[in-house]
């Protein structure tokens, strides 16, 4: 998920120096957040709503498929007889009779007609599974993007921790920045032999390499806290930081391979949808061969006509058709006899249907190979953080020792620096190894279709 870019107004706001309230967001309220906020989820959940318009269309057309209603309206003279004596129902006895030119009416005539289907061999049934199973599949679909969008909230979300983490990190190396300049200046002060220029130099070049870091951390919390901002902004003041205090690895343990890929294999939701895919298909092919059967059906048909001038006939066998009342209701059979067109779709669909069975299994080896990665990486990522946490109690003793020696006044600033600055550096590269282990595992449960929000 890409998102927008321009936060103008909250570098205005923040310009102001307004007074903002702080409100702590939990790993699973950020993920509901950013879902709810995301305009590409939104636009995503289209395609589901379409699909489930698709089901009702078909649905509809299971009662009453086809009821049409036709009606037409305009003006028409009346009739006039040249037998006085004979009565309106029987004018169609006149053989002189004519249009009264001076007598208009307005007539008006309404058709209704409607068809029900009785037996189509199944095909209206099939047809309606076949667009139930493609709302599935669209579901499927859906939940693939957000669960992919939830791995890059995720991955936002301990962003910021870590930002926060290193930021302390800095403060804390700050101090013993100051405290080595206060001891560099006694020393000069007091003429100390062992105050080697180098080693003056060393830590000059140390402290500009440190303001570096500083400014690089700054501005990534600082970017970090503008996408926050635009993620959970409600229109207040308010300044979002993360509900824990430090970043720790996530407290899971890494299952045994088979564990996931077999948790793959039956909770990817790509694969769900395309398992709904391969029955949509099915079903309709069999519900296009099914139209190449008879459909027997029921039919009704009304119609009437009335214009006030033109009076009605009262043999039934004469019709005058701007003033009658007709209905009729039987049974008949349809039958569509362009087979060559009804073949060529279904061979059409059952392209359609081997590559959808392709495409499954196209996705199952990508999803082992991508499960392989994933499962390498969380591994080795849990083995670095092990690693430098022995590491950096190493480098916290050397530091301890320096720090002793300086105190005695036998110590030597270069390696004071030396063992700051890498204390310094395992305590930074521990912190990002262990967001990428909780990256790393949650890109782990991803591909396994294991939801991250219910990650602890």
């Amino acid at each position: 998920m890409k998102y927008a870019c321009s936060l103008f107004l909250y570098l205005l706001l923040a310009a102001t120096g307004t007074a903002q309230d702080t409100v702590r967001v939990s790993l699973a309220e950020f993920l509901k957040t950013g879902l709810n906020q995301s305009g590409q989820i939104q636009y995503e959940e289209g395609d589901v709503h379409l699909a489930h318009n698709r089901v009702d269309q078909a649905r509809a057309n299971r009662i009453l498929p086809r009821v049409e209603l036709n009606t037409n309206h305009g003006l028409v003279p009346g009739v006039v007889s040249s037998n006085p004596n004979l009565p309106g129902g029987q004018y169609y006895l006149d053989p002189n009779l004519e249009n009264d030119w001076e007598n208009w009416a307005i007539f008006t005539r309404a058709e209704v007609s409607a068809i029900q289907p009785v037996f189509s061999w199944g095909a209206v049934n099939k047809a309606i599974r076949a667009a139930e199973l493609g709302a599935l599949a669209a579901e499927e679909r859906f939940n693939a993007k957000k669960e992919e969008l939830e791995l890059q909230l995720f991955e936002l979300y301990y962003s910021y921790l870590l930002a926060i983490e290193i930021e302390r990190i800095l403060n804390d190396a700050q101090g013993q920045i100051r405290q080595i300049e206060r001891r560099i200046e006694e020393m000069r002060e007091e003429g100390d032999p062992n105050l080697q220029e180098k080693d003056v130099f060393q830590f000059e070049i140390y402290k500009s390499e440190f303001e570096i870091k500083k400014t690089e951390v700054r501005q990534s919390l600082a970017r970090i806290q503008r996408i926050w901002n635009y993620i959970l902004s409600d229109g207040e003041e308010t300044a979002y930081i993360p509900a824990e205090d430090f970043l720790d690895p996530l407290p899971v343990e890494i299952e045994p391979f088979e564990t996931y890929r077999s948790e793959a294999m039956n909770s990817r939701s790509e694969l769900k949808g395309v398992e709904a895919g391969i029955k949509a298909y099915e079903h309709s092919v069999e519900a296009i061969r099914a139209q190449s059967y008879p459909m027997f059906y029921l039919g009704l048909t009304a119609s009437y006509a009335n214009t006030p001038n033109r009076p009605r006939q009262t043999n039934p066998f004469i019709i005058n058709n701007t003033n009658y009342m007709s209905a009729g209701f039987g049974f008949g059979i349809r039958q569509n006899l362009n087979f060559s067109a009804i073949n060529n779709r279904i061979d059409r669909e059952q392209i359609e249907y081997n590559r959808v069975k392709d495409l499954k299994t196209a996705l199952s080896d990508q999803i082992i190979l991508e499960l392989n990665e994933r499962y390498q990486e969380a591994a080795v990522a849990e083995e670095k953080v092990d690693r430098l946490n022995e590491a950096l109690v190493t480098t916290r003793k050397w530091v301890r020792h320096e720090q002793l020696n300086y105190d005695y006044g036998f110590g030597d600033v270069e390696d004071l620096v030396d063992s700051i600055r890498k204390e310094l550096e395992l305590r930074v590269e521990l912190k990002q190894s262990i967001f990428q282990l909780n990256k790393r595992i949650a890109a782990l449960y991803r591909t396994s279709g294991i939801s991250i929000s219910g990650l602890p």
